[in-house]
């Protein structure tokens, strides 16, 4: 009998290691997978958070300056390009995209200006006090 085992064992066991090894081969390549998925995507908001924050700094910065709507997001996406230049290449953004953010941040920042001042969309920015009917 303990030779019989001996012999079933001695003629299983190297198919029943591979049979467990292909199980686990496959469990860690679909770990790996889900692994890649998840901080894929963190990597991928932590890109577009870093993006929007450099264009909206690039924003102020040129509306401080005094500059027209173009200039403002022209200079907004040099100054995304210049300060983020790892996440523009990670987040490799269609032509026009960035404009479109920019003006978007721009929207967005001249909300949030103070009521003194005011955005003539063809002017630019004017800092003639905006006259209150009283």
């Amino acid at each position: 009998m303990n030779a019989l085992f001996s012999e079933v064992i001695t003629l299983f066991l190297p198919t029943l290691l591979q049979v467990i090894s292909a199980i686990l081969g496959t469990l860690l390549i679909q770990a790996a997978a889900v692994a890649k998925t998840r901080w894929g995507i963190q990597i991928e908001a932590t890109h577009r958070e870093a993006l929007h924050s450099a264009l909206m700094s690039g924003i102020r910065a040129a509306l401080a300056r005094g500059e027209d709507r173009q200039a403002v997001i022209t200079s907004a996406i040099k100054h995304a390009t210049v300060s983020v230049p790892d996440a523009i290449a990670a987040l490799d953004p269609a032509h026009g995209v960035l404009a479109s953010i920019a003006e978007s941040k721009l929207r967005e920042a001249l909300g949030s200006l103070p009521p003194l001042l005011s955005f003539d969309s063809v002017a630019g920015l004017s800092s003639e006090m905006v006259e209150s009917n009283s």
